[in-house]
């Protein structure tokens, strides 16, 4: 599809998604974030709900997570062709959840590109892609329908680094967290790290991993020094450690509160009803997402010696 095609598409919608709505903020010297809407995935958004971006060096670009749609890719892909003639040489996505990753469509037929995520992501998606899919096509229809799901070929079992020229991004693999499959970026030229999904601000946290895993990884980033971070949802760019609080505060009621309610002997239906919803304003897309938080920390917590 072309990048004309796909704005002719996304004209169709009844609210679309077109050039003028996609607004880039270059939040550090050569660091270009777009900022998601945060709503339900809808015709009028193309999925276009996580913050995306690239980062330049002196001989490449590298993009970081791609959107939700190949709408949204293309784009990122026409945003980069606006500001530099560079090769996108790296396309990385930071985890396997859709609105992260269906725009990588839109860069397959770059020269060169290779596609980078943790070890664990081609099995995410191999598993996810059929569903994904599916729900895509229901919630965007045919403006979707050559979103695919690319899996990487660089694969982040620890450390890597990728050398855009004169500019080193360190990629690390993280244990399960927010998802089994979570990688992070630091552009040390900036001292920029790119957390995507593992900090979530204004948008309810999602779970899909280990609520757990997720707190243990929490106290291990606080300790990481670093000028600014990109979270996943939210504003483009946040000051560190402060913006990690809110999260925080929120993952840990809701591990205290499903302890309390397993000692009470209470259902998960019960624990869903009741736990975590002094938390409700502090939240956007509280509804869509706190119940099923709430369920899977119960299964996992459940568990515990």
């Amino acid at each position: 599809m072309t990048i004309r095609l796909a704005l002719l598409l996304c004209l169709l919608a009844a609210k679309p998604l077109c050039a003028g709505d996609f607004a880039l903020q270059e939040i550090a010297p050569g660091v270009f974030v777009h900022g998601g809407r945060i709503e339900e995935r809808a015709a009028s958004n193309m999925g276009d709900q996580a913050n995306i971006g690239f980062i330049t060096g002196s001989k490449c670009v590298a993009v970081i997570d791609s959107g939700g749609s190949i709408v949204v890719g293309q784009q990122l892909r026409a945003a980069i062709r606006q500001r530099t003639a560079l090769p996108v040489c790296y396309v990385i996505n930071t985890h396997v959840h859709p609105d992260h990753v269906f725009g990588n469509a839109a860069f397959k037929d770059e020269p060169g590109v290779t596609f980078v995520g943790h070890e664990r992501l081609p099995k995410a998606m191999a598993l996810r892609a059929q569903n994904y899919t599916r729900s895509l096509l229901r919630d965007l229809g045919d403006a979707a329908a050559p979103s695919t799901m690319i899996a990487p070929t660089l694969l982040v079992k620890d450390e890597l680094t990728l050398d855009l020229g004169d500019r080193e991004l360190k990629l690390r693999a993280h244990p399960v967290g927010h998802s089994d499959a979570d990688v992070s970026v630091h552009d040390t030229l900036t001292d920029t790290l790119w957390l995507s999904d593992l900090l979530f601000m204004d948008h309810t946290p999602a779970i899909d991993g280990s609520v757990l895993g997720w707190l243990a990884l929490t106290d291990e980033l606080k300790q990481r020094p670093v000028q600014r971070v990109v979270p996943g949802h939210g504003p483009v760019s946040a000051p560190w450690p402060a913006s990690l609080a809110p999260q925080e505060a929120y993952l840990r009621l809701i591990v205290d509160e499903v302890r309390t309610a397993l000692k009470k002997r209470r259902t998960i239906e019960q624990a869903v009803d009741e736990i975590g919803l002094s938390e409700q304003s502090k939240w956007r897309e509280f509804d869509n997402f706190h119940r099923r938080n709430v369920t899977t920390s119960y299964v996992e917590l459940e568990w515990e010696d």
